[in-house]
């Protein structure tokens, strides 16, 4: 079985959370096929430099329904290339054209695409009131719309994408695969010390509005409220920390190449999300390395957990500081062992290469 893997983007330095999620997916269908049987194309190319016309002409197209990266040329190379192979993996639905490109040109192999989000809601909280919104969504809802239509197979992360998908466009996936990791945290003794009488709270998260509006919620509601030491990581982070006067006393660090020394520092992790689509990788995160958690339903959306073992699950000002104060009063262990098994029993790379065997018919 030889396979066409498109993905949004070459990286030149730290993955986000969707990239993330993408070397997930080809780790797990490499593994199947055997990496010598995946081929990987790239929409986007960061290792290159982007010109005023590149950025262009990649907005010329978003009202024909090409997402930006895609144009009618470059997706007759992929539909060209695309015959080479027995599957062509769309890695996200916002390149939904392709699938039905493919359909219109005959394309006989297997086409199977995964969702990340359902991509409207996901671009609603994303775009905020930003020039050419109104393009972009109904682009990336044409999108999901063909990936819908014209993929063999379509991949969502969890029951409410999956309703989400059927409620808009009719369609329900034909298989669930959570966001997973490939265990990076293998050691053969985990941290044992208790959290301290001022826990030190991670929040993780790039720069990007729902993370942005969930730490300035949580510093402006929650923080002096409790006795806490609280650190900021994430890509771009230092212009939230610019741009917003609250967080000036605030520990931030941004584009950390290694994220390994925060989680083994941190108590807990704050994850206060209140908008999104999908799942969240930084939970799923947490989890690998095994810690104390506390997040709203949307930052737990997809993990089947039991919340009060993890951390706590909360969505108010007085829900935060009331489970926080907890720690306080009564520390825990740091590594929380709980966390580290609901990893691997259902969100490592190796609890799911199942179900990537499932939507691969293998």
């Amino acid at each position: 079985m030889k396979v066409l893997f498109i993905r949004y983007k070459k990286s030149k330095d730290i993955f986000e959370g969707g990239e993330q999620v993408s070397q997930k997916n080809f780790d797990a269908i490499a593994q199947i096929a055997g990496e010598e049987n995946v081929t990987t194309w790239y929409i986007h190319d960061e290792t290159l430099r982007k010109t005023i016309v590149d950025y262009a002409k990649g907005a010329f197209f978003i009202p024909f329904n090409y997402f930006f990266g895609l144009n009618p040329s470059n997706v007759k190379r992929i539909v060209d290339e695309a015959k080479n192979y027995d599957v062509v993996w769309i890695d996200r639905s916002v390149f939904g054209i392709v699938a039905k490109k493919l359909k219109e040109q005959g394309y006989e192999g297997k086409i199977i695409t995964f969702f990340h989000n359902v991509e409207v809601p996901y671009f609603e909280a994303k775009l905020g009131k930003k020039i050419g919104r109104k393009f972009l969504l109904r682009c990336v809802d044409r999108n999901d719309y063909y990936s819908c239509h014209y993929s063999d197979k379509i991949v969502a992360l969890n029951p409410r994408d999956e309703k989400e998908l059927s409620k808009r466009y009719g369609r329900q996936a034909d298989v669930l695969i959570p966001v997973a990791f490939k265990d990076k945290y293998l050691k053969d003794h985990y941290p044992q010390e208790s959290t301290s009488i001022q826990p030190l709270c991670l929040f993780l998260g790039a720069y990007f509005p729902p993370n942005n509006e969930g730490i300035l919620w949580f510093v402006k509601n929650v923080l002096p409220q409790v006795n806490i030491h609280l650190r900021v990581v994430g890509k771009g982070m230092a212009r939230l920390k610019a741009e917003e006067p609250m967080l000036k006393d605030i520990d931030v660090v941004s584009d950390a190449p290694n994220l390994l020394p925060y989680f083994e520092e941190a108590d807990i992790m704050i994850l206060p999300i209140f908008k999104g689509s999908g799942m969240k990788v930084k939970t799923c995160e947490s989890l690998m390395y095994g810690k104390n958690i506390i997040a709203t339903d949307e930052a737990f959306m997809g993990y089947e957990v039991d919340y009060d073992v993890i951390g706590g699950k909360c969505n108010t000002a007085d829900e935060f500081i009331t489970c926080i104060k907890g720690f306080e009063s009564k520390p825990r262990p740091r590594f929380n062992a709980y966390s580290r098994q609901m990893f691997l029993e259902k969100y490592s790379e190796e609890a799911v290469i199942g179900k990537f065997r499932e939507v691969l018919d293998v």
